[in-house]
C-alpha cells in the first residue's frame, strides 16, 4: 500500500490535516505556497513557484552550474558558434532527446517555442524581444535547419547576454506537436497548455490543483540522469505551524516556507535538517507614480528612512535575508553592496515636511497574505506610522495582488522579485529602464508597472548591456544602482536566503540561485 498513489492518495496528500505518519519511500512530499501559480505554459510562466515547476518539467537550449553560474553548459543544444559580428549564434541540437508524448525533439520544436513565445507576447517576453525580435520577422531571424538552429539578434550584445537569457523559464522547448494538435483559434496551444504539459525533462505534470496541490511524476523515457523519486506532491499550505507540524510528524519530507519562529523550535532536532542557499530575489517596496504624494521625490526618500531594515532582518527574517538596498543581488557582476538607509524618523518628518506633507498622508499597500510578507508589512505600517503615515494593508492571495500590480491598479506593492536569467540586465531591465510609460505600453517592466518614466536612466541601461568589457560593464552597472538607490520610487530591503527544513532520511534537494534552479532530479530518501 505504501507505493500506490492513485487519486485517492493524491488527495489525502493534499489536504492539511496530517493523515501518514511516513511518506512513501519513493515519494517526495513538500509543503510550500503555490498560490502564485497561474498558468503552467512556458511562454507565459512570470511567477516563482511556476518556474520552479517549469525548471524541473521542461527542458531548455542552455544550462549552468547552480555552484558557479559562469559555468555555462549545453542541455538541449549540444554546442555553440558565435560569429564574429557577436550577431549570430548557431546551436547544433543534441540527439537522442523525446518529448513525453513519444515525438523526438528536433531543431524545429527548439525554433517554434522561442517563435510562440514571442507571438503570444504574454508578460515574460521582453526577456526574447529585447534582442530586437518581432512577431513579424521571428520566424526570420529565429530558423531550424536540420539539427542546426540559429539565432540573429539585432545588435552585438555582451558575449553571454543571449545565453543567459536562453537558460530562463520562457526559453523552455516544448513539443511542437503536441502543443499544434490543441490549438484552438489560432493560439498556438496556449489555452490548453496553461493546465497540460508538453516537455521532455525529468518530470512530468501529472495533477494541479489551483491553491491545493502540484503534483509530477518521473519522466521514465527521460534523456538525462533519471530520478530516484517516482513522484513529487507539493501542497499548498500557507500557515508555517502546520508546516512545521507536518514535518515534525514525517508526513512531509521538506517544508519550505517556515518562520523564524519554526526554524527556531526545530533546533536541536536529530530528525530534521536546515538547509539554506543564497537567493538572487530581492524583497521590495514599489511606490506608484500615479499617487500624488509617491510622486514627490522627498516622500520617496522619507519612506526609504522608514523601514526597520535590521529589525526585520534579525526577527521576521532571521536566517531567511540579509540587508540589501540595491536592485542588483549580491552575486551578479557589477552587484552594489552599499547600505546607506536606515530607520531614522526624524530624517524622514524632515524630508515629508520638505514635501509639504509635515501631517502625513493617508496610503494603502497590496500585501500578499504569507506569513513573512504579512509581518513585514505590519512592521512597516509600524514605522510609517511614527512619521505620520496611516498605512492601509490589503491582504490577497499571490494571484489577487500580482494582477492588480501588473495593471498599475496599486499605491504601494510589496514584493519579491527573483531574476529571470543570470546576466545583471535581468534586473537592470526591469527596475532602471522603462522604455514606454503609456497605459498600452508593450515592455511592462517593474518600471513600468511603478509609472516611473525615466528617459536618460532607460539609456544607461541600454549602453551597459552592450558594453563587451566585463570590467567596465561593471562599473556602469554600480554607477546606475547608486543613482537608483536616491532616486527610484523603489525602497529595496533585503536579499533572499531560502531555507529547506527537510526530515533527516531526505537528501539532494537543490536549492539553486534562482526559482527555476530548485531541482528534484537529485532528492533520495534513506
Amino acid at each position: 500500500m505504501r507505493r500506490l498513489m492513485g487519486a485517492a492518495l493524491i488527495a489525502a496528500l493534499a489536504c492539511t490535516t496530517p493523515a501518514m505518519a511516513e511518506t512513501p519511500r519513493d515519494t517526495l512530499v513538500m509543503a510550500h505556497t503555490i498560490d502564485d501559480i497561474i498558468t503552467l505554459d512556458p511562454a507565459e510562466i512570470f511567477e516563482f513557484s511556476g518556474a520552479e515547476y517549469a525548471g524541473n518539467t521542461y527542458d531548455r537550449l542552455i544550462g549552468y552550474e547552480v555552484e558557479d553560474v559562469s559555468k555555462i553548459f549545453g542541455v538541449v543544444a549540444e554546442s555553440w558558434e558565435i560569429s564574429e559580428d557577436g550577431k549570430t549564434y548557431t546551436f547544433k541540437i543534441r540527439d537522442g532527446i523525446t518529448f513525453v508524448s513519444g515525438n523526438p525533439l528536433t531543431a524545429e520544436d527548439a525554433a517554434f517555442s522561442l517563435q510562440r513565445a514571442i507571438i503570444l507576447d504574454k508578460s515574460p517576453a521582453f526577456i526574447l524581444t529585447q534582442f530586437g525580435f518581432t512577431p513579424e520577422n521571428v520566424k526570420d531571424k529565429i530558423r531550424a535547419d536540420g539539427n542546426t538552429l540559429t539565432i540573429e539578434t539585432d545588435q552585438a550584445y555582451a558575449p553571454t547576454f543571449l545565453l543567459y537569457c536562453l537558460t530562463a523559464t520562457i526559453s523552455s522547448v516544448v513539443d511542437k506537436k503536441e502543443v499544434m494538435a490543441n490549438e484552438q483559434d489560432g493560439d498556438m496551444g496556449h489555452k490548453w497548455l496553461r493546465t497540460n504539459y508538453a516537455g521532455s525533462s525529468a518530470f512530468k505534470l501529472r495533477q494541479w490543483k489551483a491553491n491545493e496541490v502540484l503534483v509530477l511524476d518521473r519522466n521514465d523515457d527521460y534523456w538525462g540522469e533519471k530520478p530516484a523519486m517516482k513522484r513529487v506532491v507539493i501542497r499548498h499550505i500557507s500557515e508555517p505551524a502546520t508546516q512545521r507540524l507536518l514535518l515534525e510528524k514525517g508526513d512531509i519530507d521538506i517544508a519550505r516556507k517556515l518562520g523564524a519562529d519554526q526554524l527556531a523550535g526545530l533546533e536541536g532536532n536529530d530528525d530534521v535538517r536546515i538547509r539554506q542557499g543564497e537567493k538572487g530575489a530581492v524583497y521590495y517596496l514599489g511606490l506608484s507614480q500615479k499617487n500624488k504624494h509617491l510622486q514627490k521625490p522627498e516622500v520617496r526618500q522619507a519612506l526609504k528612512y522608514l523601514v526597520d531594515y535590521k529589525g526585520i532582518e534579525q526577527t521576521i527574517m532571521k536566517g531567511k535575508a540579509t540587508v540589501h538596498q540595491a536592485f542588483l543581488p549580491k552575486g551578479f557582476l557589477g552587484a552594489l553592496t552599499e547600505t546607506p538607509f536606515s530607520l531614522d524618523v526624524e530624517k524622514a518628518k524632515s524630508l515629508l515636511a520638505e514635501a509639504g506633507l509635515a501631517d502625513g498622508f493617508t496610503v494603502t499597500m497590496d500585501t500578499r497574505n504569507t506569513a513573512e510578507i504579512t509581518e513585514m508589512a505590519q512592521s512597516i505600517q509600524s514605522t510609517f506610522a511614527q512619521a505620520g503615515i496611516t498605512l492601509e494593508i490589503i491582504p490577497g492571495d499571490g494571484k489577487q495582488t500580482l494582477t492588480k500590480y501588473r495593471a498599475r491598479n496599486h499605491d504601494i506593492y510589496i514584493g519579491r522579485w527573483g531574476p529571470d536569467y543570470q546576466d545583471p540586465h535581468t534586473n537592470a531591465d526591469t527596475f532602471a529602464r522603462n522604455p514606454d510609460n503609456g497605459d498600452d505600453a508593450k515592455s511592462k517592466p517593474l518600471a513600468w508597472r511603478n509609472a516611473w518614466d525615466i528617459p536618460e536612466m532607460t539609456k544607461q541601461a541600454d549602453a551597459a548591456v552592450l558594453e563587451g568589457d566585463a570590467a567596465k560593464r561593471a562599473e556602469m552597472y554600480l554607477a546606475l544602482q547608486r543613482e537608483h538607490q536616491q532616486t527610484s520610487p523603489f525602497v529595496i530591503m533585503m536579499q533572499e536566503i531560502e531555507v529547506a527544513a527537510e526530515r533527516a532520511d531526505t537528501k539532494g534537494f537543490i536549492i539553486g540561485p534562482a526559482f527555476d534552479d530548485n531541482r528534484y532530479y537529485k532528492v533520495t530518501k534513506d
